[in-house]
Formats: C-alpha cells, sequence, structure tokens
C-alpha cells in the first residue's frame, strides 16, 4: 500500500492532484498492493518517460513487473488491477 515499499513490482506513472490518477491510487491501496510512484511533467508535451513505457503521453500509465503489463487509462487500469489482484467472484 505504500511507496515506501522496496523495489515493488507495481511503478505508477502519475501528477499531482489528477483525479484519475488517484482513482488507480484508490485501487492499488484497496488491494494492499505495493507500489512505487513516479511523478512526471505536467507538460504534456514533456512526458516523454511516459511515452517510452506505454506509447502515449497520457496519465496514469503503470508497470506491473509481476506480470508483465504496461498498460494506461485509469478506467482500463482499475479493470487490471481487478481481474488480477481482486479476487471477487
Amino acid at each position: 500500500m505504500s511507496t515506501e515499499a522496496t523495489n515493488p513490482a507495481i511503478t505508477l506513472y502519475r501528477l499531482q492532484a489528477c483525479p484519475y490518477c488517484e482513482r488507480v491510487v484508490r485501487k492499488l491501496q484497496e488491494y494492499d498492493l505495493p507500489y512505487q510512484s513516479r511523478f512526471i511533467e505536467p507538460m504534456h508535451s514533456d512526458r516523454n518517460v511516459v511515452k517510452r513505457i506505454s506509447g502515449k503521453r497520457t496519465v496514469p500509465a503503470i508497470v506491473d513487473g509481476n506480470t508483465g503489463v504496461t498498460m494506461s487509462e485509469s478506467a482500463n487500469i482499475v479493470q487490471y488491477l481487478e481481474n488480477t489482484y481482486g479476487g471477487a467472484e
């Protein structure tokens, strides 16, 4: 749940005060998944780090080292987390 975990498998690329990013953070916390936050440039054209990992400059984006999945778009990420870590019937 904390960003203090030692080398967590999940990295979340996000912006400060981004409601879409916070939606993903809430889901990560709900499932008690350790993750690392990487805050990126607010200027869309400067988001080269995110473009390199996901192919887009949009946030949020995650890289899940547990499964090898990289994705963006909060709705897709939340669905992925539910399907992968939720364990709900």
